[in-house]
């Protein structure tokens, strides 16, 4: 892959069919009313979701300061690499990219793997408290000293898994969230889609206006959808790139090659492995296996307090460098954290490993 190749570059080949505009405009125009629109977007895979997401995002973007974002796709995630949940929020347009577009999320977690299935109950733990974190700070409905009276909207990504334990955690997650708009997003293969109207309830709850059935944007000449063909496991890849590119923010264009020789050429982080708590997640590994199972891997960082032991925050990731033993246990890391927080705080003692 050359430079150029890995470089984040707008898309210019997007399609927005007159029934998505249709759809995004009715959403928009909602969010005039007393609290803003929370609209969840739904479908099977590569039919268009993250698209359809972000142009929701840009269009409320011309009547709000600020957006949320929710996204709980952790296996093609927008904004964060790989593995995260996360809640963003966004105050600038954002381009539709072919290529990685991270921001520093308000508030995420370290899932630790590219789908819900090995554990659905703990992903659908880290997404309603992030849901509950939205609520709390940027919704008017909890936060009633929020500067902005009209509130943030919240648009929420979803993944494409939407048959047996999939279709079970999205019905979950609207359940709970009670969103004022659902977006379905229909392939022509029937089968693969969600069914009809308000799937989610049999009492029909939410009003059917608000839940809006949309097309695929590409489809041929005899109205089949197109799906977007893309290469997942290499987009993963690019995301986790270009994460740790920043950092060397005076480098933005390493190439793969050249970043893994800058990362080995600079100074890690060292710690004794007493400081830190380690959390295997969907595995368990015997104490005489840790050091093995942590070396040259990469790790989810996070705080841990009291209050949110069992859902310590995600602070940034990080690369097992070595461990050494005849050192009294000691751990090398490249980490890139955000910026609110020093790896020097008493509250850094958890990291997660895979």
């Amino acid at each position: 892959m050359s430079v150029a190749q890995e470089i984040e570059t707008p898309s210019s080949s997007i399609i927005m069919p007159q029934e998505w505009s249709d759809a995004t405009e009715s959403i928009v125009n909602n969010s005039v009313s007393s609290n803003p629109p929370i609209a969840i977007v739904c479908g099977p895979n590569n039919c268009g979701k993250t698209t359809f997401s972000l142009s929701l995002v840009n269009a409320l973007l011309q009547r709000h300061k600020k957006v949320a974002y929710l996204d709980t796709d952790v296996g093609q995630a927008v904004f964060t690499p790989p593995g995260l949940l996360s809640l963003t929020v966004i105050d600038e347009v954002t381009p539709y990219l072919t290529r990685p577009c991270l921001k520093t999320p308000e508030r995420c977690f370290f899932f630790g793997d590219i789908s819900s299935k090995r554990d659905p109950e703990m992903y659908l733990s880290y997404i309603f408290k992030l849901f509950d974190r939205y609520l709390k700070e940027y919704s008017t409905n909890n936060n009633k000293n929020f500067l902005d009276d009209a509130g943030f909207p919240l648009v929420i990504n979803t993944p494409g898994w939407v048959k047996g334990i999939g279709y079970e955690i999205l019905v979950d997650m609207i359940k709970y969230m009670s969103p004022t708009h659902v977006v379905k997003i229909k392939i022509s293969r029937e089968m693969k889609n969600l069914p009809a109207g308000v799937f989610w309830t049999r009492e029909g709850v939410m009003d059917s206006n608000h839940v809006i059935e949309i097309n695929t944007a590409l489809q041929d000449h005899l109205h089949r959808s197109l799906l977007v063909q893309k290469d997942a496991s290499g987009l993963r890849d690019l995301r986790v790139i270009e994460y740790f590119r920043q950092c060397f923010p005076n480098q933005r264009n390493l190439t793969r090659k050249k970043l893994g020789l800058a990362l080995v050429a600079h100074p890690p982080y060292e710690f004794h492995i007493s400081s830190v708590k380690i959390k295997h997640l969907h595995c368990e590994v015997h104490e005489t296996e840790i050091f093995y199972s942590l070396n040259a891997t990469i790790v989810g960082l996070a705080i841990s307090s009291d209050a949110t032991e069992r859902l310590p925050q995600c602070v940034g990731l990080g690369i097992v460098r070595a461990v050494d033993p005849s050192k009294g246990s000691r751990l090398y890391f490249s980490i890139r954290v955000s910026q609110c927080y020093q790896l020097e705080d008493p509250l850094f003692r958890i990291y997660y490993k895979v």
